[in-house]
């Protein structure tokens, strides 16, 4: 604010000098000496002219100067300055006969006005409120200007130290006041690869400006910047280099909002801001599945540029009464941030997430060359299902989700967050369902070879009473010991790794089917192969399959586990058919024994008849398929248990 005050008085003082010079016909060159003195006096900054100066007479007064340079004499850097490439001032006849100056017409070309960007603020800068000016104690009075037109001009933001440069460019404005001291601003400009548009009114009051309310209102369009389209109105008041903006309200891509903010400019700035809105959008929502994030994608090696927290002090507070993360819903919303010395702090509590509520903090600390960052966050009674999906396009899990995790790490990019990553997280899922599988049709399908991938289907489901597992994370590692799903129908437990940079598992998982009808509520004991099955890979895509070496190792314990799932089968109360009463079921799971015995003595080879020590067999010969006029043994096996 206070370099733009002083660049405003600057070009004020210039075409005042111009003005009175013009009328009384001093020559250009004590012209341009008599600017650069005004130009000291009046604001300490020092003005050079370092190009020609020209006046002319036709079809009004006018004179052009090129080349200007203003800058603080104290700063030997270059990084505080105005630089413009000429200016030039009409001024009619008659304003010059009447003795009131006026400026028909200012063109400004190619103004560059660089703001330094500073880590710490100045404790030296006296920022204390000041009195008000009177009325009729500014240059502003002296003059009087009816169309501004700027081309082509820019804005650097810099901090050499630090090699530090952001622009807006191709900034050209027109902007014209009125009689009543209206003002009307139209224009154009671009930030990066981002065109801006922007609509200013406001009205000036007599006088000086200080401490005096300013009606304002802004209309940008700013595609691919924090929103489409915004506009907004408030009443704005300067005292020094503080600017209060009172009474904001206005529409974020149409959707409204109010509150206030300040900003003290005089150093570093310290920006406080209080907004509330109807509803927040953050980033992009997918259109379809075809527009997601790509599972199997690799993380993005992109640089997350947040340099800029080093260079503004913030204290913000947003809330919302729906707040939507891509595809992600939450509501109510409410978010408290402090931003200092380059680390952001941001808490939230009681927010609202599909049914459920989540509290914690988020810490990103980027003072140092590399980032760093640390998320706790508690969920409790969150349903899992649009979560996941918003937030990480997963769809395969639904239910009343709870979650503790601590998580840190440090990273430039997603690939080196994810390969940093640090911490626990302990995650539970109730009363719900595993969308798209049937985990107990998978397990008979082991029998027959390796699966590729989840085997998908839009009409399977598996329902679950509880999924958990707790997991420690090492440079993105995420391991677990204690992996348990509990259903109507199956059971399962497990260990594992899951690699998070490069989106793989290997997990073994002891799969165990309920083998009766009674379901959960079932006396029964779940029954399994006491085969360990592996799912390793890509996650998006993983191989699932048995480890049979153990069961070739031991086919006894194996022909014991299989007659006990022939008694699941049809004891307990009977299968399909109305099978019932223990002599019944004990003579069916005789003959099955009987038959399963054959069938293993076929297959597996009997310890009687069988080699003392055989050689395992290589994984890719136990997973071989026989040849295709000849059943494989086992699957004689499942079929007689599953009726496949």
């Amino acid at each position: 604010m206070r370099v733009l005050k002083i660049a405003g008085a600057a070009i004020a003082a210039v075409i005042v000098v111009i003005a009175l010079l013009l009328m009384i016909g001093i020559p250009s060159g004590f012209m341009t000496s008599a600017i650069q003195d005004r130009v000291e006096r009046e604001t300490g900054y020092k003005l050079a002219v370092n190009g020609t100066t020209k006046l002319g007479i036709w079809p009004s007064l006018n004179v052009t100067l090129n080349d200007i340079i203003v800058q603080e004499p104290k700063v030997r850097d270059s990084d505080n300055r105005l630089t413009i490439g000429s200016v030039q001032a009409d001024i009619p006849l008659r304003s010059a006969l009447s003795g009131k100056t006026q400026i028909s017409e200012l063109i400004i070309t190619k103004p560059v006005l660089y703001v330094p960007l500073r880590r710490e603020r100045d404790a030296r800068v006296d920022n204390a409120p000041k009195p008000a000016a009177p009325s009729g104690d500014t240059a502003a009075n002296d003059f009087s200007i009816d169309h501004v037109k700027i081309t082509d001009g820019a804005v650097a933001f810099t901090n050499l130290r630090d090699r530090v440069e952001n622009r807006i460019d191709g900034i050209n404005a027109d902007v014209r006041i009125a009689s009543d001291r209206k003002i009307a601003a139209t224009g154009n400009a671009r930030s990066g690869e981002h065109p801006l548009k922007f609509d200013i009114n406001a009205a000036l009051p007599a006088g000086s400006m200080e401490r005096q309310n300013i009606p304002v209102e802004l209309t940008l369009d700013s595609p691919g910047l924090l929103g489409r389209s915004l506009s907004a109105k408030a009443q704005v008041r300067a005292n020094g280099a503080v600017l209060a903006i009172n009474g904001l309200s206005g529409a974020l891509d149409g959707v409204q909002f109010n509150g206030w903010a300040s900003a003290d400019l005089s150093s570093k700035p310290l920006v406080k801001v209080d907004l509330d809105f109807q509803r927040l959008d953050l980033g992009t929502p997918s259109r379809g599945r075809a527009a997601a994030s790509q599972p199997g994608k690799p993380w993005s090696n992109e640089p997350i540029n947040l340099a800029g927290f080093n260079y503004v002090d913030a204290q913000i507070r947003i809330s919302a009464a729906e707040l939507n993360i891509g595809d992600a819903r939450f509501a109510p919303a409410a978010v408290d941030a402090a931003l200092g010395g380059g680390v952001l702090k941001a808490q939230f509590s009681h927010l609202g997430v599909y049914g459920g509520e989540a509290d914690g903090e988020l810490t990103v600390d980027v003072s140092a060359n590399n980032p760093s960052y640390i998320l706790r966050s508690d969920l409790a009674g969150v349903r899992a299902l649009p979560l996941l999906s918003g937030l990480a396009d997963f769809d395969k899990i639904d239910g009343k989700m709870q979650a503790k995790l601590a998580f840190l790490s440090t990273g430039a990019s997603q690939r080196a967050i994810m390969s940093g990553l640090n911490g626990t997280a302990f995650v539970v899922f109730q009363d719900g369902a595993i969308r798209d599988l049937n985990i107990a049709k998978m397990i008979r399908s082991l029998t027959s070879g390796t699966l590729s991938g989840w085997q998908e289907g839009r009409d399977q489901t598996t329902d679950l009473t509880q999924l958990s597992a707790s997991f420690r994370v090492e440079q993105g590692q995420a391991s677990t010991r204690d992996l348990s799903l509990v259903g109507p129908l199956v059971r399962m437990t497990g260990t594992g790794t899951v690699d998070l940079p490069a989106k793989s598992l290997a997990f073994r998982v002891e799969p165990k089917l309920v083998m009766t009808t009674e379901g959960q509520g079932s006396a029964a004991n779940p029954v399994g192969l006491g085969i360990p099955v592996a799912i390793e890979g890509l996650w998006a895509e993983p191989r699932i399959y048995p480890e049979v070496a153990g069961m070739l190792d031991n086919p006894d314990a194996a022909y014991a586990k299989l007659k006990e799932m022939g008694k699941g089968l049809f004891g307990q109360g009977g299968l399909q058919g109305g099978i019932s009463g223990g002599g019944m079921s004990d003579q069916l799971s005789g003959r099955l024994g009987e038959t399963l015995g054959n069938l293993l003595q076929q297959g597996l080879g009997s310890r009687s008849t069988a080699p003392a020590s055989p050689a395992p067999a290589a994984p890719s010969d136990q997973l071989k398929p026989p040849p295709a006029d000849q059943e494989s043994p086992m699957d004689g096996i499942m079929k007689q248990l599953f009726g496949r």
